[in-house]
């Protein structure tokens, strides 16, 4: 659970250090905002490393990617609607749909944990 809660803390930095300046530093040079990015991206690293390191062990390499990848776009379709007032259109949700199939493949064929004791 941990590592989930910190890879969705870490995606929503990742999310306004990539796609923030689209509302908010538009009008700024672009230096500026490479610079901005990374200062934001830095609290994102600051989360992802240990959120991965964490669930390695419990979740596969695989599989960490997987799940970051799944929250990467859940937060942004909030970003999208909230902050960029973009609505999901059906050919998106349904784009969103294969990816969460890819998940169930992932996740819905792991091997049985060994029996405990």
């Amino acid at each position: 659970m941990t590592t989930v809660v910190l890879l969705c803390l870490s995606n929503v930095f990742m999310t306004f250090a990539w796609y923030g300046h689209l509302k908010f530093l538009h009008d700024k040079p672009l230096w500026v905002t490479i610079a901005i990015s990374w200062g934001i991206a830095f609290f994102e690293y600051c989360l992802m490393v240990p959120a991965n390191r964490l669930g390695y062990g419990r979740f596969t390499g695989y599989e960490l990617k997987i799940i970051q990848e799944v929250i990467t776009l859940l937060v942004f379709v909030g970003f999208a609607w909230v902050v960029l007032g973009e609505k999901l259109r059906w050919n998106y949700a349904v784009s969103l749909l294969c990816i969460f199939l890819a998940v169930y493949f992932a996740f819905g064929f792991r091997a049985a944990p060994p029996p405990a004791g």
